[in-house]
């Protein structure tokens, strides 16, 4: 649905799932009656039209239109249906930057205490447990880092693709489905399906931030994506790449590799991105869980 600035408010909240984050990110009021989404923004200086074209997104995404079209292709729509007004950038900033706040005091603890309760009772006997909090606690820090650069730069020096931060959930999903060593409780299963939350909401914060913030702060138009290939991953490890990865776990520098396996060091580099290719797995705690399962270390 295609909502406009004369649609009642109460009318998108009961619509859409995510409809909830919005208003609480831009601090509008709920009992907001009869009122048009026009006069409940206008009410708390918050410009509508912007407010619309964040709305209209999130209910694009949240009917799973957006598996289905660019995101270019959704601005597009959006932008049609709103007839081009400009986007409010104090509107957007103060959803960017009460969503950082909401991650980092509460999210994002609220998994890491809902894995700790779900992974307590083998933390003390599995190294593979140990390794997936540790993999979402450098998760959390980087995120951290990439926030208070942005907060401290106010996004004027953006340059990189943020959808990497809702990858890594992914990642972290990936590495609870196929290695976890235990038997799931619904702890466990609480937080894999929490992460699948907060990696959607990540994911619409960061193309409103990409898509909606930067076009506005004049770094380039909507929904153009840095290149950002999939690739598959169901390739075989060779011997040679397993010797690598052992050495990467081992915590060896590529030099270090390098030397012990008598090969050059642009090599070990070409190795480790086919490692990565092939297991879609980036980080080295990760590369670790896929190591200790598959019985190339033993820490």
């Amino acid at each position: 649905m295609t909502y406009t600035v004369n649609d009642k408010m109460s009318l998108f909240l009961q619509n859409e799932h995510e409809a909830i984050q919005l208003i609480n990110r831009l601090h509008l009021p709920l009992g907001v009656g009869e009122k048009t989404i026009a006069q409940v923004c206008e009410e708390e200086g918050i410009d509508p039209h912007t407010f619309i074209k964040m709305a209209n997104y999130i209910s694009t995404c949240s009917a799973r239109l957006c598996r289905d079209m660019s995101r270019a292709e959704i601005w597009q729509k959006i932008d049609n249906a709103n007839h081009k007004e400009p986007t409010d950038i104090e509107t957007v900033m103060r959803y960017i930057k009460n969503g950082h706040t909401y991650f980092l005091d509460f999210q994002l603890p609220r998994i890491r205490q809902e894995l700790i309760s779900a992974l307590g009772p083998i933390l003390a006997t599995s190294k593979v447990a140990v390794l997936i909090i540790r993999f979402y606690d450098e998760y959390v820090e980087e995120i951290q880092t990439h926030i208070e650069h942005e907060n401290q730069n106010a996004f004027h020096l953006h340059k990189t693709d943020d959808r990497h931060i809702a990858d890594k959930l992914s990642e972290l999903k990936n590495l609870i489905i196929k290695f976890y060593p235990g038997k799931a409780d619904k702890e466990l299963f609480t937080a894999l399906h929490d992460i699948s939350e907060i990696e959607e909401e990540l994911k619409i914060h960061c193309a409103i931030e990409e898509d909606l913030l930067i076009p506005a702060l004049g770094k380039h138009g909507h929904g153009e994506e840095p290149e950002h290939t999939q690739h598959e991953n169901d390739e075989e490890l060779s011997a040679r790449e397993k010797e690598v990865l052992k050495e990467v776990v081992n915590g060896l520098s590529n030099k270090e590799i390098a030397n012990k396996l008598n090969i050059s060091t642009h090599t070990v580099i070409s190795h480790r991105k086919n490692i990565t290719r092939k297991l879609d797995i980036h980080s080295v705690a990760g590369l670790t869980i896929y190591a200790l399962v598959n019985g190339l270390a033993d820490l």
